[in-house]
């Protein structure tokens, strides 16, 4: 964990330097290296991946956006709180599941579809797209013998 500088700790009293305390240890950076520190955490904290139909991005604050790819409208994303509300989602989910399943979650319209094709394209949800009308997505035999509410907490 990364621990902020206080004004009153007295192991760097330069003004032009920042004390920062990482497991326990405490390193002496410039600003501009503390800058350069933060700038590389943020792009470490932020991951964008790309699919055929979705892209799903990580965010800094831990939240999680599934959008449909080259959309620029709010209307074609959903920010879930955490990677992993999206994982106890899908864990809700039957086996077998259509863009309606999803609806019972709170998504309306677009969205849905969007989500059934996020899901089967993501490495880390073991499904694949059964049939396109409906659109339906099946869970492989692994994932529906799966405890609910199971899983891991980012990806």
């Amino acid at each position: 964990m990364v621990e902020k500088f206080r004004a009153e700790s007295d192991s760097c009293s330069d003004p032009e330097r920042v004390a920062v305390t990482v497991a326990g240890e405490t390193h002496e950076l410039t600003r501009a290296e503390a800058d350069q520190l933060r700038q590389s955490l943020g792009e470490a904290l932020t991951e964008r991946r790309e699919f055929v139909r979705t892209a799903g991005t990580h965010r800094e604050d831990g939240s999680y956006v599934v959008e449909r790819r080259r959309a620029e409208s709010s209307g074609h994303r959903k920010v879930f709180e955490s990677f992993a509300e999206l994982r106890r989602l899908y864990d809700r989910l039957p086996g077998e599941f259509t863009a309606a399943d999803v609806q019972q979650t709170g998504l309306t319209g677009g969205r849905r579809h969007m989500l059934v094709h996020h899901l089967a394209e993501h490495p880390h949800f073991d499904c694949e797209l059964a049939k396109r009308q409906p659109l339906t997505a099946r869970k492989r035999a692994n994932e529906r013998e799966r405890p609910a509410g199971g899983g891991e907490t980012g990806d």
